[in-house]
C-alpha cells in the first residue's frame, strides 16, 4: 500500500474546490437570481433557497469565499490524506 502526499492532495482539493467556487460564481452571473434559486433548488431536492440567496455579494466578500474555500477544502485533502496514511501503517503492523 503506497502512502498518500498529505501536501499535495491538500493542494488538489483545494484547487479543484476552488474551481468550483468560481463556478458558481460565473454560473451566478450569469443566469441571474431566478436561475441560481431554480439550480439550487433542484440541486438540494426542493429545499427552498429564495430567502437566503442574495445576488449583490461585494467584491471583497466574494474574494474571502474564495480563500477561506481553499483553506477549508485545503485541510480537508490533508486530513484525508494524513488520515490514509496513519490506517495504512497500523493495517500493516
Amino acid at each position: 500500500m503506497k502512502n498518500i502526499n498529505p501536501i499535495r492532495l491538500g493542494w488538489a482539493f483545494g484547487v479543484t474546490f476552488t474551481l468550483m467556487y468560481l463556478g458558481c460564481v460565473v454560473v451566478m452571473m450569469i443566469v441571474g437570481h431566478e436561475g441560481t434559486v431554480l439550480l439550487f433548488n433542484s440541486l438540494l431536492h426542493g429545499v427552498d433557497v429564495s430567502t437566503v440567496i442574495r445576488m449583490d455579494m461585494p467584491f471583497w466578500e466574494m474574494c474571502m469565499g474564495i480563500c477561506l474555500t481553499f483553506l477549508i477544502a485545503w485541510f480537508a485533502g490533508a486530513t484525508a490524506g494524513s488520515v490514509y496514511n496513519f490506517v495504512g501503517k497500523w493495517i500493516r503492523d
